[in-house]
């Protein structure tokens, strides 16, 4: 048997940089993928990826390793997004480029896994105005890689939670568009969607709400003030005082796809906030996705590049592209590669679990949308009004109605 069906036959083994609490590399192993290495700075991911990956090896600092075990397949890197804006920006300026990403290019000039995987937010497209994308082609193209990239929705894996990401994969010897492109199941019939809870995002009201039915907007892995912000939930037919409320922090584990208490260790076990878990929470890969992509990369399709357009090399980045050797192509394919069977978001959340909305969270988001020019519905309105007045402090004033209301 040659080496290269020994190699085919072998599950492909993952190396998994910037794990974080290891969404991405648990899908991959749920596909059937073996991980061989994990790396991650933050004491608390560690203390997760210690406990769920207790035989995998673990790496403290991307700047600190110097190389990747022999026979990794699969390298997978979820970095910072603004820091590839930094890199892009230094390299060239004294011939070093600066940010974490470039260590990533410096393990691949040491190795040539036959895949590697990133993933990271929608803002990565328009991030220095595409600048930060070009650099990371430019850099992937220079080590003789093609790529490939698609946002998609977290939903299409069938959890209720609308969040959308970029997977980007590229590849020396293979054809990462038959593995991101080959598959694409079209926007979903929304009519399938129940109506007894809709997600929103407390934090917001004036410019943006997060609008999501049956479902809740991306999870967060904190505000700007680095406190807990889960989404809202809104549920109509909850008696007065339960129908604002916000889900649970193992609530919030499901919507990612992870198992109830997938981030609780003793390094995270901090009744009084939970800030760390929320942060992993949010920041993590949701697990369906990679387990897609995984089952992708063991078995990639036949994508058909005639549905493809040449792009300029003006254009803004599109949600799907790909490309090699300084030459760029748009995909029509849309966010949803696939329709898996859909969990509820009544049927995710635990009832029990649910915390109401706190006075001044609810009476802030109902000042905001007096302000808004946005569209609302207006029982939820209607509902968020009686839920300020319920919750409220005895020396509270009483809140202004909206006009027309």
């Amino acid at each position: 048997m040659s080496s290269e069906q020994d190699v085919n036959q072998r599950p492909l083994n993952v190396a998994g940089l910037f794990a974080g609490v290891g969404g991405l590399e648990l899908g991959l192993k749920r596909a059937g993928l073996e991980t061989a290495m994990l790396c991650e700075v933050w004491a608390p991911a560690q203390a997760v990826l210690t406990k769920q990956f207790p035989d995998v090896p673990l790496a403290p600092d991307v700047q600190h390793l110097k190389a990747l075990p022999e026979g990794v397949d699969v390298v997978t890197a979820g970095f910072p997004c603004q820091d590839l804006s930094q890199a892009g920006r230094t390299a060239g300026i004294d011939g070093e480029q600066s940010g974490l990403v470039s260590h990533v290019f410096r393990l691949l000039k040491k190795h040539h896994p036959r895949w590697l995987v990133l993933e990271n937010v929608r803002n990565m497209l328009v991030l220095d105005k595409g600048k930060a994308m070009l650099h990371l082609v430019q850099e992937l193209e220079a080590l003789g890689y093609r790529w490939a990239y698609r946002l998609v929705d977290s939903r299409f894996t069938g959890v209720p939670q609308r969040r959308q990401r970029v997977l980007f994969v590229a590849s020396r010897t293979e054809d990462p568009r038959n593995v991101l492109l080959a598959e694409d199941a079209g926007e979903p019939d929304e009519s399938g969607r129940a109506a007894d809870a809709h997600g929103f995002y407390w934090t917001e009201g004036l410019r943006g709400l997060g609008w999501a039915q049956d479902a809740v907007p991306t999870v967060k892995g904190g505000s700007g003030l680095s406190i807990p912000s889960p989404p809202g939930i809104w549920i109509p037919g909850n008696p007065v005082g339960h129908r604002i409320v916000t889900p649970s922090i193992t609530d919030v584990e499901q919507l990612q796809g992870f198992d109830k208490d997938w981030t609780l260790t003793e390094a995270t076990a901090d009744k009084k906030t939970g800030r760390d878990r929320w942060k992993l929470v949010g920041n993590a890969v949701t697990v369906g996705v990679s387990q897609w992509l995984g089952e992708q990369l063991l078995n990639p399709g036949e994508y058909d590049e005639y549905e493809a357009d040449l792009m300029s090399d003006s254009a803004k980045w599109p949600t799907a592209a790909w490309g090699e050797k300084g030459k760029r192509y748009l995909s029509h394919v849309s966010m949803w590669p696939a329709h898996r069977p859909y969990t509820h978001l009544m049927d995710l959340v635990e009832r029990g679990g649910l915390t109401p909305l706190s006075y001044r969270a609810a009476a802030g988001f109902y000042s905001r949308a007096q302000k808004a020019k946005l569209k609302f519905d207006e029982d939820f309105l209607v509902d968020m009004k009686q839920h300020v007045e319920l919750m409220a402090p005895a020396n509270a004033a009483p809140i202004a109605v909206p006009a027309g209301g």
